[in-house]
């Protein structure tokens, strides 16, 4: 069916920066909304940023201003931009892509971002 594949995550210093990057492939005829969710550990998943097909992009409070969402239509890919980190965006993040032709979002299946020095 649909394949999602993240990359991108890693250990990084406070104040660095990092850019995720999700792929999605198979039977996909037409994509939504893309976007991140992210999960710190012993928290519920929250959202980090979405980017609709028409380019309309909305963020979690706590990252505004420091993070970026974007996406290569054809490429069937979403990107994160992540400036500025910080300890409190230790987190597990995935990916999450509104397949339409299959009528349902499918989820990455989640890549590690730790921000400590």
């Amino acid at each position: 069916q649909v394949q999602l594949v993240e990359s991108g995550g890693g250990l990084v210093q406070p104040g660095g920066s990092l850019r995720l990057s999700c792929v999605a492939s198979g039977r996909i005829f037409s994509i939504g909304a893309m976007g991140w969710y992210r999960q710190p550990p012993g928290k519920q998943r929250e959202l980090v940023a979405t980017v609709t097909s028409g380019g309309s992009k909305n963020y979690g409070d706590s990252v505004r201003g420091r993070f970026t969402v974007s996406r290569d239509n054809a490429n069937n890919t979403v990107y994160l931009e992540m400036n500025s980190l910080k300890p409190e965006d230790t987190a597990v993040y995935y990916c999450i892509v509104n397949i339409m032709n299959w009528g349902r979002p499918y989820w990455g299946q989640g890549t590690q971002v730790t921000v400590s020095s």
